[in-house]
């Protein structure tokens, strides 16, 4: 339980606070965290990873509130699946039979669909979007 909260919920309290200040005396930042839909919807067997994830969202809605007025923006990006090492490890049976057909687009997300969206979100053009929840899971 706490490897996986101090990792995925501590890690982003721990990554944002250092830089927090410089942003706010700047007037300018953008955080941009990384969830799950896990952390949406709940998955069982990762009560942790699920209780982790969550937690990152409600972080990230209350100190885009505490940001807005600074121009420091907060996102969430809760991906889905994603042909990730973590997911390359589920057993090819359960990935193809269970998961992938549960997945409206029929495949995996690609690192880069994930990357291209925390691009969107660190530009001038997503400076009105902010306390937002992006899920990128493929429908």
């Amino acid at each position: 339980w706490k490897e996986v909260i101090d990792t995925n919920l501590s890690g982003v309290f721990n990554m944002t606070h250092p830089l927090w200040g410089g942003m706010r005396d700047r007037k300018f930042g953008r955080v941009i965290t990384i969830s799950s839909i896990n952390g949406q919807k709940g998955q069982a067997g990762q009560v942790n990873y699920s209780a982790a994830k969550a937690g990152d969202i409600g972080f990230s809605k209350a100190l885009a509130q505490e940001g807005a007025r600074a121009g420091i923006t907060v996102n969430v990006i809760c991906p889905g699946y994603i042909a990730t090492d973590m997911v390359k490890a589920i057993d090819e049976k359960v990935l193809n039979e269970r998961i992938i057909p549960q997945i409206p687009v029929g495949r995996l997300g690609e690192p880069e669909e994930i990357a291209r969206c925390v691009v969107f979100l660190a530009s001038d053009e997503a400076g009105f979007i902010t306390g937002s929840t992006i899920t990128a899971n493929g429908g």
